[in-house]
């Protein structure tokens, strides 16, 4: 027998203040966006940077700690597996998304940064291009 793997970890700030909500039995969810910054020199010179957005999704208890400690700005440190959701709106559009369902994660940075001392458009920073140099 042959396995699989789906594994995503990744580590950026957060895009906006987690949103919690329950399912029809119960269960807590919440979702969030994170941003990951991409930094190089291209062969001629040119530094190049590209900031790359996901939605991240927790369940069970794990919804309920990212709803009380998660808020916009902060560093965070997420693992979990890729999933695609695809549907037809009411116009019969097909959409797609992808997400990460996420079961660990971890507060990064200086636990006193608020997201009132980040700027409201997440853009990359001269200081992750030396703290990821790959």
């Amino acid at each position: 027998m042959s396995r699989g793997l789906n594994k995503v970890m990744i580590i950026g700030h957060v895009g906006r203040d987690p949103e919690m909500r329950y399912t029809p039995s119960g269960r807590p969810v919440t979702t969030y966006t994170v941003a990951t910054n991409r930094s190089w020199t291209s062969a001629d010179g040119e530094h190049h940077a590209e900031t790359e957005w996901f939605n991240v999704v927790t369940w069970g208890s794990l919804a309920e700690i990212c709803k009380q400690h998660l808020a916009k700005g902060q560093q965070v440190y997420i693992e979990g597996r890729l999933q695609s959701r695809r549907w037809e709106d009411s116009e019969n559009i097909r959409h797609t998304s992808v997400e990460i369902v996420a079961s660990e994660m971890m507060l990064l940075g200086d636990k006193r940064e608020s997201a009132s001392s980040v700027n409201n458009d997440y853009l990359p920073s001269e200081e992750m291009e030396d703290e990821f140099p790959y």
